[in-house]
């Protein structure tokens, strides 16, 4: 398998190199890994190195650094042993390469060696490397490229979390992906590790019971949380939400910010009779999240709803500065959108 990874000599070349998944990767005489976000990263390089070994088991692997580069390191890894073996060789810091590997590595991409698959790791911190990837991704070496991008919305956290479970052929409650989600939303590492976990240790479904059995500790202080609860009506359940995740050292801030996108969704869902899907797609949300949103919107009404942004509005001025007590801010807010009602003197 590994000789048809080798370009014949004298064919034309792609304009533009196949992108591949890092869920589901695959070898190549070069193998370009592009992006900052190092837990996708990680299971690619990992995935395209099992990949070869399951093809032989004699797969030789070589690690070498771009910034502390050896001349001559390149060509002498990647070249046939007296066994012929297949090589990967795993490059890191791309980003940040030595001119010695920089012209090597150019060099190569004319002349890539048969049975040898060369890994390029570049986080796309800087503009280093260019000359190399421009060259790659124009078809020269017979490569590949494998996108990690950062992964910071929710939506795409909450993609990544689902995706782990897909892979796993393991279900997955929508209620319970939005807790897990929501109770690891600063760290993906502990995220993936939280999906592989409950992934081996839970028989059958993974339920939003299960989530908090093994996660509450995390799940009670998180500001979804906080937000579900108030948006639910829990006045008295919203306010001690809240005061936890104060306690656990929760930003106001982002706090804020998680009421505004989950009243932003309801006030996009409500009235509208299309299905679940077909409205998803429209306002290229998930399925869930309009299920979601219309379980929440459940005795709310334009008057309500509108309140309870203008209130989330308010507060979202005042913890950035508007006010000297972003503690009370929170608080007025909260009051006002479990209770549905005006704050004090604000009627």
């Amino acid at each position: 398998m590994a000789a048809s990874r080798t370009p014949a000599r004298g064919t034309a070349k792609a304009a533009k190199i196949p992108q591949v998944s890092w869920r589901d990767p695959r070898p190549a005489s070069v193998v370009l890994v592009f992006g900052p976000e190092e837990v996708c990263a990680e299971r690619a390089i990992a995935g395209v190195r099992d990949y070869l070994r399951a093809e032989d088991p004699a797969l030789e692997v070589s690690d070498v650094r771009a910034d502390d580069y050896a001349p001559g390191t390149l060509l002498s890894l990647t070249s046939p042993s007296l066994f012929g073996e297949p090589r990967l060789v795993r490059v890191s810091g791309v980003e940040k390469c030595s001119d010695a590997f920089l012209q090597e590595a150019v060099s190569y991409l004319d002349h890539p060696q048969e049975g040898a698959t060369v890994l390029l790791r570049h986080t796309g911190a800087s503009v280093r490397g260019k000359k190399l990837l421009d060259a790659l991704r124009a078809g020269a070496g017979d490569g590949i490229e494998i996108p990690v991008p950062a992964i910071k919305r929710d939506g795409d956290r909450a993609d990544f979390a689902a995706g782990e479970f897909k892979a796993a052929k393991k279900r997955i409650a929508p209620q319970a992906l939005r807790a897990l989600v929501s109770a690891f939303a600063d760290d993906l590492t502990e995220l993936a590790a939280a999906c592989q976990q409950l992934i081996g240790d839970v028989e059958g479904d993974v339920t939003e019971d299960v989530v908090t059995k093994y996660y509450g500790g995390r799940v009670e202080v998180s500001a979804f949380v906080v937000a579900d609860t108030a948006i639910a009506g829990r006045y008295g359940e919203a306010l001690i939400a809240l005061r936890h995740a104060l306690a656990s050292g929760a930003d106001p801030v982002p706090m804020v910010a998680a009421f505004a996108m989950k009243l932003r969704t309801m006030a996009r869902v409500a009235g509208n009779r299309e299905p679940s899907r077909q409205l998803a797609q429209r306002l290229g949300m998930k399925d869930w999240q309009v299920d979601r949103a219309r379980r929440d919107l459940a005795g709310w009404n334009e008057r309500s709803l509108g309140m309870a942004i203008q209130a989330t509005a308010r507060a979202d001025a005042e913890v950035k500065g508007a006010s000297r007590d972003p503690i009370f801010a929170l608080e007025r807010m909260v009051t006002v959108i479990a209770t549905r009602q005006p704050f004090g003197g604000d009627a």
